[in-house]
């Protein structure tokens, strides 16, 4: 039989150990290996060429993370059975794998109506029945069902231990605690750097709740700062943005050019683009939520798309016979991405109508193609938020505040306003 305990170098926190043989089969499952093509942050090489990491190794990371997290709390005395640490070590592995290519563009514009939390836990449920017989081939009782049936109550919140789910997600998870580590080491940007595991031998329950021990809360103010740092630093980098913006249209106009073909109203196209299997599925079929609930091939063809069926896709179609989407996907492959400019207020419709008519001239195109050509868009990000789970700080004498209030560094207003940005992003003519 195999060896299933195995050892991961990585390069963020060095070896991490594969625990048990359930956790080596999730993670050898093709829904879990595909994270390994998909970018953990999407675009952001055109700006920092060092973030090539992935999916996978995020997912690697936050699982160790969940190990060693565990390991502080049941120091502490709070009760973890084994099987809890294992589904709770599962339900992080599995917290990303509904995400497509790039992030969430194809959330803006292949599927109507599905966010990526939608799709992982369709995926979470099909990897559970996938393993049902492999691990109670003779209807074991004693797992009371599927093997990640615990891990899937955690992830939903439906578990009894509520801290639990809070280490999968919460303002201090260990979700962000990896990404903001690893994110941090990759583009170089070290003010993303946090005390990783000195948050985890800080964390312990009361009240079923996760708290920071108070001497910590120095952590905790560092987390914080490096968040919001990170976010308009690199998630949120204005050439970051734009680059998401510009191929979102890509995306969009081969979409509205797929359409074309089915209806034949729109396009004058004399063959289909060309794409693979995959991407061919979500461009020329309207695939919503009811599709991925209902029927098993819009998850099958999803589970098959990653960054590699959009890039090559967006090479091929520089030769295509429709003007707006050849230049488009030419000056992105060439990074000559959307020139972004930041806008004190919205755009009014006269505006939009003149750079509708701007670039159908440019372009010799309709002024209703035109509009593929630039984009209106608002970036925003909130550091803390008091209406989620707020970040417990647990002092000697037993109370508890929320660090909003406990921390003598940062001001609540500040912590807690979610500032914007509006920019215009534009194809470059020149």
């Amino acid at each position: 039989m195999a060896n299933k305990r195995k050892i991961i170098n990585d390069p963020v926190f060095g070896f991490l150990t594969i625990p048990n043989e359930l956790v080596y089969d999730v993670l050898q499952h093709p829904y879990v290996q595909r994270l390994s093509r998909i970018r953990q942050l999407g675009l952001s090489y055109l700006v920092y060429p060092g973030a090539l990491h992935s999916r996978f190794g995020h997912s690697i990371g936050a699982m160790h993370l969940m190990q060693e997290a565990i390991t502080a709390l049941r120091m502490k005395g709070v009760e973890i059975t084994d099987e809890e640490s294992t589904a709770a070590q599962i339900a992080i592995l599995l917290h990303d794998i509904g995400h497509g290519p790039f992030s969430h563009v194809l959330e803006h514009t292949l599927v109507d109506g599905v966010t990526h939390e939608d799709i992982s836990l369709l995926m979470m449920e099909r990897i559970n029945n996938d393993l049902m017989m492999r691990y109670a081939p003779n209807g074991d009782a004693t797992l009371n069902g599927g093997p990640l049936d615990m891990a899937i109550a955690i992830f939903k919140n439906e578990y009894p231990k509520h801290f639990l789910h809070q280490l999968i997600s919460s303002q201090l998870d260990v979700d962000r605690m990896d990404y903001l580590c690893r994110d941090s080491f990759f583009t170089g940007v070290q003010e993303g750097r946090v005390a990783s595991e000195r948050l985890l031998k800080m964390l312990d329950v009361r009240d079923d709740r996760l708290v920071v021990q108070v001497k910590g809360i120095y952590s905790v103010e560092k987390f914080l700062v490096a968040r919001r740092l990170m976010y308009w630093q690199v998630y949120l980098h204005k050439t970051s943005v734009a680059a998401e913006q510009h191929l979102i249209k890509i995306l969009s106009r081969a979409k509205e050019i797929a359409r074309g073909a089915n209806n034949c109203q729109l396009s004058n196209l004399n063959s289909q683009l060309f794409c693979s299997p995959a991407l061919h599925y979500f461009l020329y079929n309207h695939v919503t939520f009811d599709d991925f609930a209902v029927e098993s091939e819009a998850l099958d063809q999803y589970a098959l798309l990653d960054d590699t069926d959009v890039l090559s896709a967006i090479k091929a179609w520089i030769s295509c016979g429709d003007k707006v989407l050849s230049a488009l996907s030419r000056s992105f492959i060439d990074r000559q991405l959307f020139r972004g400019e930041l806008l004190e207020q919205p755009l009014t419709e006269a505006e939009k109508n003149a750079l509708n008519k701007h670039y159908a001239e440019a372009l010799g195109v309709s002024e209703e193609d035109g509009a593929f050509c630039w984009s209106e868009h608002v970036s925003t990000s909130n550091t803390y938020s008091e209406k989620a789970d707020t970040i417990d700080i647990l002092y000697s004498d037993g109370t508890v505040r929320d660090i909003a209030e406990a921390s003598e560094i940062l001001d609540l207003e500040a912590l807690t306003r979610k500032p914007t940005k509006r920019y215009l992003f534009r194809y470059r003519l020149d």
